[in-house]
Parts: structure tokens; sequence; C-alpha cells
């Protein structure tokens, strides 16, 4: 068997939700070993907007501009809200080509499909095409609270999670390959300020933007005074990079209540990350961010 030289990957993304998205699509579509297949955009709930997953898909778009990609990298739309119910798919081109590429998967080289917000796709997809749990594709997930009473300084439903509780249900209760991310560890990949002016600041359009959108985000909607940002979406990357970067502990599949709670669920196992390698993850995506201005800089 000839060893995969890139590993094969779909990214879904609420690009527009917040401005960590951002960072994380960057990272993938820099990385030489990650082999985008296409890049979903996906709603975010209607809490900001009635048109969250067209926002993420002009965000996205934008991005593509900026890395000199556009056209270059499918893009296929990803559904408008949650789905209705754990039994009822919502068809689109997102779903289909989550189907379409795990047709592709085999053992040794499987297809990463990561999620930087809810799972509304990857439930639609299992549900019209329920095969898709037996073939060799690994499901990332951004999202859900910490366990065993781990938690960030907040309250109430984890922001992923509530965007589509049915669909996160349908996923974990499916028996495919899921690799979670929770809360509390999503929470501790933080960035200052400072640190991102010395480190990307002067990586050109690129990370002016990267910079820009962050602070104008805490500026709208971050209710106390802040110097920095989570980029809570960029474990994803980093273990489809490096697997091993993430510790991971092996559970058995829960359900989610309304209220976000895990409930006792199947045996299916999940496995959930339990710590990052921090410094791995920025310093790989800093040192790609300035690589590519000094790349598009030279004659």
């Amino acid at each position: 068997m000839t060893k995969p030289s890139r590993r094969r990957v779909i990214i879904n993304t609420d690009a527009k939700n917040e401005a960590d998205d951002q960072f994380a699509i960057v990272h993938g579509l820099l990385s030489p070993t990650l082999d985008i297949r296409g890049l979903i955009p996906a709603h975010f709930g209607t809490r900001r907007s009635n048109r969250s997953m067209e926002e993420s898909r002009e965000e996205i778009d934008l991005l593509l501009d900026l890395l000199d990609l556009t056209g270059q990298v499918p893009v296929a739309n990803g559904a408008p809200t949650g789905i209705p119910d754990e039994q009822t798919p919502l068809d689109s081109p997102g779903a289909r080509l989550i189907i379409e590429e795990s047709k592709l998967a085999s053992e040794g080289d499987p297809l990463f499909v990561s999620f930087l917000g809810p799972l509304t796709d990857m439930a639609s997809a299992i549900l019209l095409d329920p095969e898709i749990v037996h073939r060799e594709v690994i499901v990332i997930w951004i999202g859900g609270r910490g366990y065993d009473g781990l938690a960030p300084g907040w309250s109430g439903i984890e922001f992923n999670l509530s965007n589509d509780i049915h669909a996160a249900n349908v996923v974990f209760g499916s028996g495919i390959t899921v690799w979670q991310v929770p809360s509390d560890v999503y929470s501790k990949v933080s960035v200052s300020y400072a640190e991102l002016d010395e480190k990307i600041g002067d990586a050109g359009p690129l990370g002016k933007y990267l910079i820009e959108q962050l602070h104008e985000w805490n500026a709208t909607y971050h209710p106390e005074p802040i110097e920095s940002r989570s980029l809570g979406d960029s474990p994803a990357i980093a273990l489809m990079l490096y697997p091993t970067s993430g510790a991971m502990r092996v559970r058995p599949a829960p359900r989610f209540g309304t209220d976000g709670w895990y409930l006792p669920g199947t045996n299916n196992p999940i496995s959930v990350c339990e710590h990052m390698d921090v410094r791995f993850l920025l310093e790989d995506m800093f040192a790609k961010i300035r690589r590519f201005a000094r790349q598009r800089s030279t004659p």
C-alpha cells in the first residue's frame, strides 16, 4: 500500500460567527500536508443574523481572495438552519460533498471532516446516506461542554452545540468516528493583541485583516475589557496536521440534553481531547502566515 502524502480534509465552518474561524481556515489552507477537498460554510443560528450561512460563505470567499485561492478550492454551501429533528436531514451541497468524498476514503487514507460550528451537515450526510458511518471518516468537532465538571467560566449551553442539538445527537449516536474538542480545551487557545501584532502584524494584507477583524469582533460583542481572544477553532487544524498534538481519552458517546448537559448515550466509543499542544498549534500557524506574506511580496 502506498502511504498517502497528504491528508484528505473538509472544513465545515460558521466562518462569520466570531473571529477565530478565520485563523483556522487560513492555517488549514496554508498547510501543504492537508488536501482541502472542500470548504463548507455553516449557519450559526439566528441570534445575530437571519442569513448566517450566507455570511459564512461571504467570509470564506474573502479569505480565499486574500490567499490568492479564489476558484481553486471547492466551496459547497451547507444548510441554512439546524435540522428539525433527529430523523430529518437538510439536503445541501455541503452534505452531498461530505457523502461523495467519504466514498473515496480507504483504510490508511481516511477523510477528515472538521466542524468549527454546528454538526448540521454531518448529521444530514448520515441521515441521507447511513452507509457513511461504515466508511473511513473521522469527524472532528469543536463543541460541547467540558466533562467531569470542567468548563470555562461561562454558564449556559455551549454555543456550537446550541445551534443544532439534534445534529449532535445524530452524529454521536451513529457510531461514526468522532474526535471532540470540548469548551474547557478549546477556550485555552488564547492569543493577545500584542502577540498578534508581534507575530503577524507585518504579514501583509492577510495578517492585517486577521488582526483587524478580531479587534472589531471584541469591540462589538465582548462585554468586558479585553485584549485577547481564544482561537478556539484552531485545535481542529492541529489535530489534522499532527493527531498526537492532542491528548485524547476514549469515552462512551453521550447524548445531549436540551440544556446542553451530557446524558447517558450509546456505548459507541468517541475520543475526547483533554489537552492541546498550543505551542505547536500557534507557532506553526504564525510561521505559515508570515511565510505566505514573504512569498507574496517576492517579485
